[in-house]
């Protein structure tokens, strides 16, 4: 189970839950499967197992209980979403994430989730592309009419003549 939802995700982050309740953990599990989610209490040891490169995982990352956050869609937006838990509710701490193999510190994974979500990156980047080619088109649209005007009063001319 462990090797499998590690091979499915897009990334990880690591909690000590300590501090919240039966029913917390399960508000935060719905609000994170709604996210694209799982989150699981896992053995420090057998996570160091089933995690290939361990070489990205600080030793203090794996201190202490563990509970861990699976992105198995957007990797950013169960972030956003264990720290707004952390915030209502006071109690729990990020240990850490790990997103495209590249391991972030508790500052990072607060940067790492004001990111807008991916289809608004995919959107901004379209955008950017297209916006310059817009103004070609409309730009090629003028020379190409201001031509055909031209040979309308060239036309209109020699008709007159």
């Amino acid at each position: 189970m462990l090797t499998d939802l590690l091979s499915r995700s897009a990334g990880l982050y690591l909690t000590d839950y300590r501090g919240i309740t039966v029913a917390e953990k399960a508000d935060l599990s719905r609000r994170l499967r709604q996210a694209g989610a799982e989150y699981h209490v896992v053995k420090n040891t057998l996570f160091l197992r089933a995690f290939a490169d361990r070489s990205e995982l600080p030793d203090e990352a794996m201190a202490g209980p563990t509970a861990i956050a699976f992105a198995l869609e957007d990797p950013v937006q169960p972030a956003k979403v264990v720290l707004d838990f952390i915030r209502e509710k006071r109690k729990m701490t990020v240990k850490g994430g790990i997103v495209e193999g590249r391991f972030f510190d508790p500052d990072g994974v607060q940067k790492l989730s004001q990111t807008p979500p991916k289809a608004v990156l995919i959107a901004q980047v379209v955008g950017a592309i297209q916006s310059p080619l817009a103004g070609l088109v409309y730009a090629l649209q003028d020379v190409v009419a201001g031509l055909a005007r031209t040979i309308q009063a060239i036309h209109d001319q020699r008709a007159g003549e």
